[in-house]
């Protein structure tokens, strides 16, 4: 069986944006189904709809944490953030930044069109995103299991 972290990266691999392939591995603890999960992360690809903001792989695990932490009504708001904090930090520490344009060495002014780029060989190539994904399932799952009782 793969591993969170392994089945994050071969699902980028197969076309799934950063955010979904990060949040369909953790369907599961959503109590969700893959294809609702790959639905609701859809619009958090290339960094929030492609304009290269924080990066897809980062707000998808963010979204895991609200769930796992957050309380049903709210309430544990400050675990949520406290725990994504926790993960941006362990995210930092293993690629410098949690916005795309940044992993991406993109210009800040610089602003792309929405479609999805090509993927293709050369895209793998210079493009860090499956790497970026790996971290972000591992260290989330790291996190949820130190979180189990």
């Amino acid at each position: 069986m793969l591993k969170r972290a392994e089945k994050a990266k071969k699902l980028f691999e197969t076309g799934l944006n950063c955010s979904q392939s990060v949040v369909v591995c953790f369907a599961d603890v959503l109590g969700l189904s893959e294809t609702a999960a790959a639905k609701l992360s859809a619009g958090l690809g290339g960094g929030v709809g492609r304009q290269r903001e924080v990066c897809g792989a980062v707000s998808g695990a963010a979204m895991v944490l609200g769930f796992v932490f957050g309380g049903a009504d709210g309430t544990d708001k400050k675990r949520a953030y406290e725990k994504v904090r926790e993960f941006s930090d362990e995210f930092k520490k293993r690629n410098r930044f949690i916005v795309c344009r940044q992993l991406l060495g993109l210009d800040e002014k610089e602003r792309e069109s929405a479609a999805p780029a090509e993927r293709t060989a050369e895209y793998y190539k210079r493009r860090p995103c499956a790497d970026l994904v790996f971290d972000a399932a591992e260290i989330l799952e790291g996190m949820l299991c130190e979180a189990e009782p």
